[in-house]
């Protein structure tokens, strides 16, 4: 049974990840993606546009599905060596979260909704990835199991 995950970056990275075809997490550190899975559907949420931003964009700006192998490394020069997993990234919008706050079990009611995203990795149910989708009016394939 696939998983459904968000993870946390700017729009500037979660773009260089989709050219790339691949996802890094937390700075690069291996052991969130390690928990997920070939198979496991991933949307991107980006609080800003740029790294360290004021620029407040607060959108889902990338939405697919994990494939290959393990998490592996990447020599990026100057020392900079993150972890990446392979992504098929499907067809989207960016998607602004405000709309669906209510929506999302995973933030509905809650007034400091973006605490859980400081996280940067967090797993939500099958019926807030349906959302999410519907709102990037994006199309995740059907996994084998359902």
């Amino acid at each position: 049974m696939s998983a459904n995950w968000i993870a946390v970056a700017c729009a500037t990275h979660v773009a260089r990840g989709v050219a790339g075809g691949f996802m890094q997490v937390c700075h690069g550190k291996a052991a969130p993606l390690r928990r997920i899975a070939p198979g496991d559907n991933v949307a991107y949420y980006s609080p800003t546009l740029e790294f360290g931003g004021k620029d407040r964009l607060q959108a889902f700006t990338a939405i697919g599905i994990v494939v290959g192998g393990d998490p592996y490394r990447v020599d990026m020069g100057g020392g900079s060596c993150p972890y990446r997993r392979d992504v098929s990234w499907v067809a989207s919008y960016p998607a602004p979260i405000k709309p669906l706050l209510e929506q999302l079990a995973l933030c509905a009611g809650k007034r400091n909704w973006g605490y859980q995203f400081r996280f940067g990795l967090l797993a939500v149910s099958d019926g807030d990835m349906a959302q999410i989708a519907g709102a990037m009016q994006a199309v995740l394939p059907a996994t084998a199991e359902g």
